[in-house]
C-alpha cells in the first residue's frame, strides 16, 4: 500500500513538472517590459501605461473633416495665463485692442469622432523626459507659443524656464524634464552664403539643423508661405540645386525639391517607431474678401474694395471654403508627405483653418501706430493667428493624434 501511494505521488509530481515547463508564456499584459538601453530618450523607453483607445483611433475618424460649433467653455486659456513674454505682440490680439471676443467661442468638431479636451498634466506625464520640437516658419512659432500657453494654463503649478535664441528656442518644464522647442527654418532646407550671395540650397538640410532635429522625440514640421515671397521678402538671392545656380525658378518646383531633401533626411535619420513626426499642411491667408464676401454680408464688416480680413468676427459658414491662395502649395506638400507616410503623419489643417477668416490679428498685431490702424488694407496681418485662437485647435488635434 505504501509503495502504491509513493508511486502515485511521484507520477503526479512528474506530470505537474512537465505541464509547467510546457505551458504557454504569460499574456503580454503580464510580461515584464523589455528595457531599452539607448541613450536617446524615445517612446520605447516610456511605453504608455493603461492605454485608452478613443474614437480618434477608429478607421472612420477623420480629425480634419468636421465643422465649427459654438462652445461657451472656450477659450482654453487667457493670454495672462501664459506667463510674461510668451506670446509675441503680433499674436496677442486681445491685449492690443481687439474689441470682439466671439471668435474665441468656437470648437472644432469632427463628423465621426470626438476630440479629447487638452489635459496639460496628462500631456506632461506622457511626454516625461522627452523633447517636442516645432520646426518651420512663424506659423510654427504661432503653434509653439499656443502649446506653451495650453500647458501653462492646465498645469499651473509647474516650474518652467524659457530660453529665446535663434534658431532654437526652448520652453522647459522642469518638474517633468520636458522640453517644448521651436527651431526656425522657414524653408526647412539650408540657406548659406556662396560667392557672396545668400543661397537657398534646395538639396540640403544644414548640419546644425539636422543635429538639433535628431535630439527630438516628437517633431512637427511646417513650411509654405516663404516659398511664394518675392522681392526683398524672399530671403535669398539665388537658388542652388544639382550643382547649378538659378536667379529664380518656378516656386512649386523649388518647393518640391526642398521637400524631397527633407523627406530624404526623414528616411535617413528618423526611426519611425521611436520618433513621432508630423507635418502641418499649409496655413491659409485671408487677404481677398471676394473669397468669402458673398455669404457673409450679414455677419461681417467689409470695407468696399478692401484687401484684408479686417472686420471679420465669425467663422465662414459651412464645412468647406470656396478657394485658397495656397491650393497648389498644399498639393505639393500633401504629395511629398504621403511619399513618407510610413514615417510622417500629415496634419491636414488647411480647410478647417480656411473657415476661420475671423481669427487673424488684422490691425491688432502689436502696438501699431494710429496711422497704420486707420489703414487696414495696408497694415492688417491676415497670415498669422491670434492667441488664444486657431493654433489651439491645431494643438488639440496634435494632442489627439499623438496620444490617442
Amino acid at each position: 500500500m505504501a509503495a502504491a501511494v509513493y508511486y502515485l505521488t511521484f507520477l503526479f509530481l512528474f506530470l505537474l513538472q512537465n505541464a509547467t515547463s510546457e505551458a504557454s508564456p504569460l499574456p503580454p499584459l503580464f510580461r515584464r517590459p523589455i528595457r531599452n538601453h539607448s541613450n536617446h530618450s524615445n517612446f520605447a523607453k516610456h511605453p504608455r501605461r493603461n492605454p485608452v483607445v478613443l474614437p480618434v483611433n477608429h478607421s472612420s475618424c477623420d480629425l480634419f473633416a468636421g465643422e465649427w460649433v459654438r462652445d461657451e467653455t472656450y477659450p482654453l486659456y487667457r493670454a495672462k495665463q501664459c506667463g510674461g513674454g510668451i506670446i509675441d505682440p503680433g499674436f496677442d490680439c486681445q491685449t492690443y485692442g481687439r474689441p470682439d471676443s466671439d471668435y474665441l467661442k468656437f470648437r472644432w468638431k469632427p463628423f465621426n469622432c470626438n476630440v479629447p479636451r487638452f489635459n496639460g498634466v496628462k500631456f506632461l506625464q506622457e511626454m516625461r523626459d522627452k523633447t517636442i520640437m516645432f520646426v518651420g516658419d512663424s506659423l510654427g512659432r504661432n503653434q509653439w507659443e499656443s502649446l506653451i500657453c495650453m500647458i501653462s494654463s492646465s498645469a499651473p503649478l509647474i516650474h518652467t524656464r524659457i530660453i529665446h535664441e535663434d534658431p532654437l528656442s526652448t520652453f522647459k518644464i522642469l518638474d517633468y524634464n520636458v522640453k517644448v522647442s521651436f527651431y526656425r527654418a522657414p524653408y526647412l532646407v539650408n540657406i548659406d552664403k556662396i560667392r557672396g550671395k545668400t543661397t537657398l540650397k534646395l538639396d540640403e538640410i544644414s548640419v546644425d539643423a539636422s543635429n538639433a532635429w535628431c535630439t527630438a522625440d516628437v517633431l512637427l514640421f511646417n513650411t509654405g508661405h516663404w516659398w511664394s515671397h518675392t522681392g526683398s521678402l524672399r530671403g535669398w538671392e539665388q537658388m542652388e540645386t544639382g550643382g547649378r545656380y538659378y536667379g529664380d525658378m518656378d516656386r512649386l518646383v523649388a518647393l518640391r525639391k526642398g521637400l524631397r531633401a527633407w523627406s530624404n533626411w526623414v528616411l535617413r535619420y528618423i526611426n519611425a517607431p521611436l520618433t513621432k513626426v508630423f507635418f502641418l499642411s499649409v496655413s491659409p491667408t485671408h487677404y481677398n474678401p471676394n473669397e468669402w464676401a458673398s455669404s457673409r454680408s450679414k455677419t461681417s464688416t467689409l470695407t468696399q474694395g478692401g484687401k484684408s480680413c479686417y472686420g471679420q468676427t465669425t467663422p465662414f459658414s459651412g464645412t468647406s471654403y470656396p478657394t485658397s491662395s495656397y491650393v497648389n502649395q498644399k498639393k505639393v506638400i500633401d504629395d511629398e508627405v504621403k511619399e513618407v507616410k510610413s514615417h510622417v503623419s500629415l496634419m491636414d489643417i488647411t480647410m478647417l483653418s480656411a473657415l476661420r477668416v475671423d481669427c487673424h490679428p488684422s490691425i491688432y498685431s502689436g502696438d501699431l501706430n494710429p496711422s497704420l490702424k486707420r489703414n487696414p488694407d495696408r497694415s492688417s496681418d491676415c497670415s498669422h493667428w491670434c492667441l488664444p485662437g486657431l493654433p489651439d485647435t491645431w494643438n488639440q488635434l496634435f494632442y489627439a493624434a499623438l496620444l490617442y
